[in-house]
């Protein structure tokens, strides 16, 4: 084999690493959600986050349905999970069972 041969397929081989990091570095971040570049960030800098409260009519109960977990309900409904687990105090929320009715005001 010729050294010039090995030291090329060695180059070679170093560049399609770092390639192959840079490509799954940038596929984590942006399934992760991360580079954010337009400046708002999470506080780094001072800046407050403003959060908008959208007021939508939130019915009295909920029935559980198959595979619902007290966040996707939350998530459904508006109604924060604090407050629907104070409604519920009988609820466990590891085993909800799809059927039961949720109060959520």
């Amino acid at each position: 084999m010729n050294k010039r041969t090995s030291a090329s397929a060695r180059v070679l081989a170093v560049t399609a690493l770092v390639v192959a990091l840079v490509v799954a570095i940038v596929a984590i971040s942006g399934a992760l959600g991360g580079g954010d570049s337009n400046g708002s960030g999470s506080g780094k800098h001072g800046a407050k986050q403003t959060h908008k409260t959208h007021h939508k009519h939130v019915p009295a109960t909920y029935e559980i349905e198959y595979g619902d977990t007290l966040i996707s309900i939350a998530h459904h409904t508006g109604v924060p999970v604090r407050t629907i687990e104070k409604l519920n105090p009988e609820i466990d929320p590891q085993i909800l069972v799809a059927g039961e009715e949720l109060k959520l005001r």
